[in-house]
């Protein structure tokens, strides 16, 4: 064969090893997102899903690498396996879902934490099993048909270069699923792409190593005995195997508190890692392999590995920094922000995982010259990875925190050096650094706490870290990861207002669910109501302890609170609801974009009683019309007679309610009057202004039409096409426009279908009924028009000269609009003792609009009085 075709031939067995990285790679996003379905939670299904994989790849290498050792055709070995990944991954495109379902059944409603992650992982891990064993019988197969090429020709033999291929091609196919193939093609159709590169990888190396001359070659030399040190070897790979994905959860784990935590940023952190560890397994080859004193190279290496772990670890201290700075030198955009994510991981995994591709290269070489086949030092380098999610992410990091958790992976490469190098400072000096972390540097944990502030409870947990921050003048946040805000004590009007509004829209809720619970201001404030039964249901046990910060005593028992995850509470929970009110979950976390799929609202429509309702909320605030036209697709594909509310009247924080119901009546006038008047009695529901059915009735914006017109032809968010997941970070990364640019966009197009009140509720006998309400509608909407140019000011009558005009001719379209009505109301009041000529014109102009009101004439009485306010 001439030059050029033994190049080929050489680049061969690198291109498949790549285009097998891709798919596996591939394969591990998509299964990701599958198995977070039933999971629960995106971080529960990354290490479910990287347990299950090197689980797989261990029993793999384990039982059928010996085989592949002693066969005279390890090619054939390699093809089969290519062939069965195929196999069974298109297999799973049919036994995803009833494996799912079987898996919600078995894991019931609110399981116990040890029965959950044991279902977790444990079926996680035979449900990938036939596919991740055959895949990590894939590099020993085709690493035992290279070799025995290269003996032929007397050339030197080391898996790093097989190795680096199969690991640069991993990257390339995370990158391709994550940023190209899922948000274009959904996750099935993925797949099928990864298992059409598995047919095409089998047949490739068939025909590759048919002929007589790679026949030969393929011959497989009597097994080597053992040497004295395989079994230290052994420990070795196990133990680094253990300790490199342990690092890997660990900084993924801390880096979640400062990136933006999107579907795009555990892709990078993957990416970058898989990167480094590429990148030293051809370094090891290029400059390390030949060298005579190679044999020595595993003390240096391990006290290597260990001092850049100690590095990335400092490095996760200036986390924030990095970020600011990145973003600084990138400029602004989405590919700014996602670059500065990048660089994020490049420091913090950049050189560990340089040093980790050498080692693994040099141990596996070890072995091998120890007589260790190298699909059992696969395997139990595997095997140790695989036992890291479970350890490190689920047992050591929430009992020791993560600075503990990240010191003790350095120490524990230390621990791994021979006793005689502990005399170099090689050695002894990256121990040196450890302790002194372990001592003197602060936790690994991000609180933004404001100029006067306080944190006034924080909380790691298996999926997150949960924290309440108190401001100086007593306002509290909860926050998740320290960039959720998941409530505060000063939006808990608007919080009890979500509740109240879905549940006023119903005759007679006897039973009502919340889907996420965060402060408990929304689920508490429906279980004052004591004819009412209440179930919340919060995934993190974290968040559900730190609300107890935003209840007093006067809020009574509260609801029951469940720790479980929301899909799978409403497809495994027992019995029926009259409502169900769902949190206006962030689109753009991972994992929120599950709970706005089509699957979901249909599960919700079955756990609906006869009459029964269901609220959405969504925050506009952080969703861009784009995503919102998706989800609402999706909810009308579910409630085809759904409607639209607003919860509050807020520019700054819009949120929308997507109303549906479990048959396709009209609501009923009377019947909300009667049951607002009763709610009323019962409650303080004035104060959140529903104090009557007008300003319930009030809050719809849009109908079945506005709302099928405004989805137009936008692809409904389905379990298999996660639109959301990936559209939405856009505008978490870089926002296009102002939430209220955004809600004002939003009610334009919704007025092309303007709401007619027959249409959505049957009227009283009242004749002039119907034109009130429009003109509320009106009024509202010339509402939150003036309010988009005033400028707050603490100074009364700034703010007058301001509003005054605007919100009187407000009144003058509705007087039953209370909004315009109560803030003049109480500026004049206000004015009363600085400029009572003005207050009482105003007063008397509230009083003409609005007769039936005796406030403003009252306080108009007291002014003529001189009575104090």
């Amino acid at each position: 064969m001439d030059a050029a075709g033994d190049a080929r031939r050489r680049r061969a067995p690198l291109v498949l090893m790549a285009a097998s990285g891709f798919a596996g790679l591939g394969y591990e996003i998509v299964w990701t997102q599958q198995c977070a379905l039933w999971l629960g939670h995106e971080a529960a299904a990354v290490l479910a899903v990287v347990a299950a994989f090197f689980g797989g790849l261990a029993v793999g290498a384990f039982a059928l690498g010996r085989r592949v050792a002693r066969s005279a055709r390890p090619a054939r070995w390699y093809a089969g396996c290519e062939a069965a990944v195929a196999l069974w991954s298109a297999c799973l495109l049919l036994a995803m879902r009833p494996f799912s379902a079987a898996a919600l059944r078995l894991t019931g409603a609110e399981p116990a934490p040890v029965w959950q992650w044991s279902v977790a992982f444990a079926g996680t891990f035979l449900l990938l099993l036939p596919a991740t064993a055959a895949m990590g019988a894939t590099l020993p197969a085709l690493e035992r048909a290279v070799a025995g090429a290269r003996r032929a020709k007397g050339e030197a033999q080391s898996i790093a270069g097989l190795y680096a291929a199969n690991t640069f091609g991993a990257v390339a196919g995370v990158l391709a699923a994550a940023f190209w193939l899922v948000p274009r093609l959904g996750l099935a159709r993925t797949a099928g792409i990864a298992i059409g590169i598995n047919v095409l990888c089998g047949a490739a190396a068939a025909a590759l190593f048919r002929t007589r001359a790679a026949a030969a070659a393929d011959v497989a030399p009597p097994a080597a005995p053992a040497a004295a040190g395989a079994r230290a070897l052994l420990a070795r790979l196990a133990l680094t195997g253990l300790l490199g994905i342990g690092y890997e959860v660990l900084v993924v784990r801390v880096l979640g508190q400062v990136t933006e935590e999107t579907v795009y940023t555990f892709a990078l952190l993957l990416a970058v890692y898989l990167v480094g560890s590429a990148a030293g397994a051809a370094g090891y080859r290029r400059w390390l392999a030949a060298r005579p004193d190679r044999a020595r190279l595993t003390d240096p290496l391990l006290a290597a590995l260990a001092a850049a772990c100690l590095g990335g670890t400092a490095s996760l201290w200036a986390a924030e920094h990095v970020r600011a700075a990145a973003q600084r030198a990138l400029g602004g955009g989405v590919g700014a922000a996602l670059a500065a994510e990048a660089a994020l991981a490049v420091v913090a995994f950049g050189p560990p995982t340089i040093v980790m591709g050498a080692l693994f290269s040099h141990l596996a070489d070890r072995a091998r010259a120890s007589g260790v086949d190298f699909g059992r030092a696969l395997g139990v380098n595997t095997l140790g990875a695989a036992a890291a999610p479970l350890l490190f992410g689920v047992l050591v990091a929430p009992a020791l925190g993560p600075k503990l958790a990240l010191l003790l992976v350095a120490a524990g490469y230390l621990a791994l050096t021979a006793r005689r190098a502990w005399s170099r400072p090689v050695v002894w000096a990256p121990a040196a650094a450890a302790v002194a972390l372990a001592l003197l540097a602060p936790p690994l944990a991000f609180i933004d706490v404001p100029p006067g502030g306080r944190v006034v409870s924080y909380r790691e947990g298996v999926m997150a870290a949960v924290s309440v921050v108190a401001d100086a003048g007593g306002v509290a946040r909860l926050r998740i990861d320290n960039r959720q805000q998941e409530g505060s004590s000063a939006t808990s009007r608007f919080d009890a207002r979500q509740a109240w509004l879905p549940l006023l829209l119903h005759a007679a809720p006897r039973r009502a669910l919340f889907l996420g619970l965060g402060t408990g201001v929304t689920a508490g404030a429906a279980a004052r109501d004591t004819t009412l039964q209440v179930d919340a249901v919060e995934l993190l046990p974290e968040v559900i302890e730190a609300s107890s910060y935003f209840r007093s005593e006067r809020d009574g028992p509260g609801p029951r609170v469940v720790a479980a995850d929301a899909r799978r509470y409403v497809r495994a929970a027992d019995g029926s609801y009259d409502v169900i009110v769902s949190d206006n979950f962030h689109p753009a976390r991972s994992g929120s974009g599950a709970l706005y799929t089509v699957e979901h609202f249909q599960a919700v429509r079955r756990r609906l009683g006869a009459g029964g309702l269901f609220c959405q909320w969504l925050p506009l605030h952080q969703l861009d019309l784009d995503s919102l036209r998706s989800v609402v697709q999706s909810f009308l594909a579910a409630y085809p007679q759904g409607w639209a509310v607003l919860a509050n009247n807020s520019l700054e924080t819009p949120v929308v309610g997507l109303i549906g119901r479990a048959d396709a009546d009209r609501f009923d006038a009377a019947a909300i009057h009667d049951r607002v008047a009763r709610a009323a009695a019962r409650q303080p529901v004035a104060a959140l202004g529903l104090e009557d059915d007008w300003a319930v009735l009030g809050a719809f914006v849009a109908g079945p039409a506005a709302l099928r017109r405004f989805a137009g032809d936008a692809p409904a968010n389905t379990d298999d096409r996660p639109i959301v997941a990936y559209r939405a970070p856009a505008i978490t990364y870089a926002p296009d426009s102002s939430p209220r640019d955004r809600l004002f966009a939003l009610l334009r197009q919704l007025a092309h279908h303007p709401l007619l009140p027959a249409a959505l509720v049957a009227p009283p006998a009242d004749p002039a009924w119907t034109a009130r309400l429009a003109a509320y509608w009106q009024a509202r909407d010339r509402f939150m028009a003036s309010g988009r140019d005033v400028r707050p000011s603490p100074r009364v009558q700034e703010m007058l000269a301001q509003v005054r005009e605007p919100l009187l001719a407000v009144l003058r379209i509705s007087p039953d609009f209370r909004p315009a009505y109560d803030p003049l109301l109480a500026m004049a009041t206000a004015l009363a003792g600085s400029d009572a000529p003005g207050a009482r014109a105003l007063l008397a102009e509230l009083s003409r609009l609005q007769p039936a009101r005796g406030e403003a004439t009252r306080a108009l009485a007291m002014i003529d009085a001189g009575t104090p306010r």
